[in-house]
């Protein structure tokens, strides 16, 4: 184990290899799967699409604010709006945390503002599409700000050699975690008949369930991450808000000095945007499109959490060996043949299982390699702002891909064409990732690189 010392000479902040902190960290990814899997990924989606179904018009359309949107593409482009309106605000709230110091305290009020919105959705019933696309625009802003907040504690807890095996058992509990959950919701939807409940009904329970499950397990890590090293002094005693903004505008100002992190950034905001469509649109794709009913479509989501588990401790093992670069390399020509496939071959329950176990071995790995290998371009002190841009595409809050999605859908009428739109952004992405060189980004931004990237 590495002295304080030997941490800092690394990279990190004193304490980065303290076991207890290490674990509370991981144990954050294990929380926040209830919300990406049981709401994002596999409920709310199908659920909210019924609902705006059931308050469509003749012609299957409904008409928020006045605006003609077809019901099928309500979700798609409430996925969308939600991130629209985090690209706005997580910057700023990222540059606050770094200036005032205050990472753990804000990890805890957006964490705890997404699990009230989260439990909200119990309420979601009838025709009331607008009340779940309300709330289910608060939980995901709120998602994704904590999860930079998350995030930002990486390079404090870890050393750089660290940083893929750490990220990798948070990523591969996170899926754990969410498989558990999923398996109790599944029992819960499956059997609703026998606990007395209608399925709408325990659909509701399920989606309250996972903001339970966040709340909780979010306490461990609350009381195991340290306090943020960095502190700065006030500016002629304005706010940390103005402060902040202030820092925002340095960064934003100074980010041509970091060109191999910013195309790392543009590559992975592509690709990211690309697996999160994927995944939060599958249970509608496999509903509409292939008319698999919900409860087949739980089964296949919880496979592919225990599949992603042991996928993600795998290509940490293939980074190791090869190095992380070429492992997320081949983990985004996966992803391309997949929905290939997915378009042109892709039509029974058999074929959809087959081909989501092999999503579930590259869903967690390329992201969580992703993650540590961000990580080492960011300069000290300013790791809530990049990760607030990071986050903009990370899990479940691509904007991009939903909003393509959705108008493939809806001029088309066809969601094979709309999946299959998703494959520019895992192409286009690995092609600008084959021209990052990840050492020269670690050393523009002043941090030590490990052995093999």
């Amino acid at each position: 184990m590495k002295t304080d010392v030997e941490a800092v000479a690394t990279g990190t902040t004193a304490g980065a290899t303290n076991r207890r902190e290490q674990v509370g960290w991981c144990i954050y990814d294990w929380a926040n799967a209830s919300f990406s899997t049981i709401v994002v990924t596999v409920f709310l989606g199908p659920y909210l699409t019924t609902i705006a179904k059931t308050a469509a018009d003749s012609e299957g359309f409904v008409y928020p604010i006045g605006v003609k949107v077809a019901a099928g593409s309500v979700f798609p482009y409430a996925v969308s709006l939600s991130v629209l309106l985090q690209i706005i605000l997580l910057p700023f709230l990222g540059a606050i945390a770094d200036y005032s110091n205050r990472k753990k305290q804000l990890l805890a009020l957006f964490t705890y503002l997404g699990v009230l919105a989260t439990l909200g959705l119990f309420a979601l019933q009838g025709t009331n599409y607008g009340l779940g696309v309300i709330l289910f625009l608060l939980a995901n802003v709120c998602y994704g700000a904590a999860i930079v907040y998350f995030n930002a504690f990486l390079p404090a807890v870890a050393s750089p050699d660290q940083r893929n095996s750490l990220s990798s058992i948070g990523w591969a509990l996170g899926y754990l975690g969410g498989g558990l959950l999923l398996a109790l919701t599944l029992v819960l939807v499956s059997q609703a008949s026998h606990f007395g409940l209608t399925t709408g009904l325990a659909v509701r329970l399920s989606l309250a369930l996972a903001g339970l499950w966040w709340g909780i397990f979010a306490l461990i890590t609350l009381l195991a991450l340290p306090s943020s090293a960095v502190q700065h002094s006030p500016r002629h005693g304005l706010g940390n808000l103005v402060n902040g903004t202030v820092q925002l505008r340095n960064t934003l100002s100074t980010l041509h000095r970091y060109p191999q992190t910013l195309l790392f950034l543009l590559a992975y905001l592509l690709w990211a945007d690309g697996i999160h469509t994927v995944t939060t649109l599958s249970s509608q794709f496999g509903q509409e499109a292939l008319g698999l009913p919900i409860s087949t479509l739980t089964t296949v989501i919880l496979m592919v959490q225990f599949v992603a588990f042991f996928g993600s401790l795998a290509f940490n093992s293939i980074a190791k060996a090869i190095g992380s670069k070429p492992a997320i390399l081949v983990n985004l020509l996966i992803w391309a043949g997949a929905l290939v496939y997915a378009y042109r071959f892709l039509e029974t329950e058999l074929q959809f299982f087959i081909m989501a176990a092999v999503i579930a071995l590259v869903l967690g790995g390329g992201q969580a390699l992703s993650r540590s290998v961000f990580s080492l371009m960011i300069p000290v002190g300013r790791e809530a702002e990049y990760f607030s841009i990071y986050e903009i595409s990370d899990r479940g809050t691509s904007w991009l891909g939903p909003l393509l999605y959705g108008l493939a859908l809806q001029f088309t009428g066809s969601y094979r064409i709309a999946i299959l739109s998703l494959v520019v952004f895992f192409l286009i992405g690995a092609a600008l990732l084959t021209r990052v060189n990840i050492r020269q980004a670690a050393h523009e931004a002043g941090n030590a690189a490990p052995a093999r990237v």
